[in-house]
């Protein structure tokens, strides 16, 4: 149970702080601080995290992650579905903090729908949408089962490398799909984006929650076979 606990405390944080930052500064590209803002607070958050509950849980805090460890063979499948079950109830937990805090202090949401993904910077096309997702996602959990198979030797830096990575491809994403790696970050905000009367990203969320995925699956895949090669050479 105190994995699940703290899969649930580690995605919360992550869309309050990620999603709560997006919304308050904004992810306009032509400006870019709020851009940059917002792909440093989802990267640091993942660094926070891995150091406070990677012990515990392993840090995936991401339904994405969880499917390639359990497609690597690293976890059971009721494992997998208690964490994604812990990821996606803290996520909403996440989402309900910011519509809290925004509603009630009345700050002007930037995102105008609590940071949720659209297809808007791929003007709404679903097959492009989908290849950035997945792409997006094969590197960084490509990035974060090299990191953390047990030929790596990276010291304590392993949590910074994942950090660096997420906000790395947030650089990329933000400004096509908002980037989302992850089911139950998208999910939650779609669900009070609909709430509040934005409809649009609910309808979208099918590619949000299939293309990272897709992404993770094939991440494990490949790693699988490029680690099997190199234990035969």
């Amino acid at each position: 149970m105190k994995k699940y606990i703290a899969e649930f405390i580690g995605t919360c944080v992550l869309v309050t702080l990620g999603c709560g930052t997006a919304m308050l500064v904004g992810c306009d590209a032509v400006n870019g601080g709020g851009y940059i803002l917002t792909a440093l607070a989802f990267g640091l958050v993942i660094v926070g995290m891995a150091y406070c509950v990677g012990n515990i849980s392993g840090c995936h805090i991401n339904p994405a992650v969880s499917v390639a460890v359990f497609c690597s063979g690293g976890m059971s499948i009721k494992d997998l579905i208690g964490y994604i079950i812990a990821q996606c109830l803290g996520a909403f937990a996440g989402s309900g903090i910011l519509a809290a805090i925004f509603g009630l202090g009345g700050v002007k949401d930037m995102t105008g729908g609590f940071g949720a993904n659209t297809l808007g910077g791929v003007n709404g096309n679903a097959v492009a949408g989908i290849i950035v997702e997945v792409v997006l996602t094969f590197i960084f959990v490509l990035t974060i089962l090299g990191v953390t198979s047990k030929k790596a030797n990276h010291g304590s830096f392993g949590g910074l490398i994942i950090g660096l990575t997420l906000t790395l491809v947030h650089i990329l994403g933000i400004g096509l799909t908002g980037t989302s790696v992850n089911p139950a970050r998208s999910i939650a905000p779609a669900v009070f984006a609909a709430i509040n009367g934005n409809g649009t990203p609910l309808s979208q969320l099918w590619v949000f929650i299939c293309a990272p995925i897709i992404g993770a699956a094939i991440a494990a895949v490949v790693y699988k076979v490029l680690e099997k090669e190199s234990k035969s050479e």
